[in-house]
């Protein structure tokens, strides 16, 4: 099955105070959504790519492109006013009868054994969401009052989400809910069941200034490693 890679970066990075997209910060010398598309070009370079990014950045994107010599053929598309709206329009450029794996812009940390497991595991199961165990004690609040659960019950959802595209496609022809958090979400809501695999501790979602230093801090270890 060919195997596509939709990123989503349709983020406007408010919470990095920031006017520049958190997509397209620097980090560790490049930026951010140069440091996904390697990533999983480690895995496989025969991946197909599709960009989700807002029109206002294509240019932009295509500068960067230019000056960091990023030639792999991708795909760009628009963003849409959510994530779920900017997913299904990236899935658009996706065929029947693939694997695709569905990826913040924001996660530059991802391991390739992470996205090999996701696409292994959607191939036999159809679909593979990655996840982390949570470390510290978990609370359940309701108004004023909370309780305690285990926290081997508790799960830190990942991407890529990887799924057949058939499938997920399909998913997609729902209509928007605000319960719609994540891809694993809407394919739930078509009936389907989701399957967990393991993800990588590392690959966290650069949203605030502190996320920035760390995935930095990390990326430059990675490259003197």
């Amino acid at each position: 099955m060919e195997k596509y890679v939709v990123i989503t970066a349709g983020g406007k990075g408010e919470r990095m105070q920031s006017s520049v997209p958190k997509q397209l910060m620097d980090i560790a010398g490049k930026p951010m959504l140069l440091h996904v598309f390697e990533r999983f070009l480690a895995y496989s370079a025969e991946l197909r790519f599709v960009l989700v990014l807002p029109e206002a950045h294509h240019s932009e994107w295509e500068s960067i492109c230019h000056r960091y010599k990023l030639t792999t053929p991708h795909t760009l598309t628009g963003n849409g006013p959510t994530r779920f709206h900017s997913v299904k329009n990236g899935l658009k450029h996706v065929p029947h009868n693939a694997l695709v794996a569905i990826h913040d812009g924001a996660r530059p940390l991802v391991s390739v054994e992470t996205i090999s497991t996701a696409f292994f595991f959607a191939e036999k199961m159809g679909n593979a969401i990655p996840v982390i165990s949570v470390n510290e004690s978990v609370r359940i609040k309701d108004k004023a009052l909370s309780t305690p659960i285990s926290r081997d019950r508790v799960k830190l959802v990942q991407t890529p989400q990887c799924f057949r595209s058939t499938q997920i496609k399909k998913a997609y022809d729902i209509s928007y809910q605000e319960s719609f958090t994540d891809d694993a979400t809407v394919l739930e809501a078509s009936g389907e069941r989701v399957y967990l695999t393991e993800g990588n501790i590392e690959n966290i979602k650069v949203t605030t200034p502190s996320d920035r230093l760390i995935a930095e801090a990390m990326i430059s270890k990675n490259n003197r490693d």
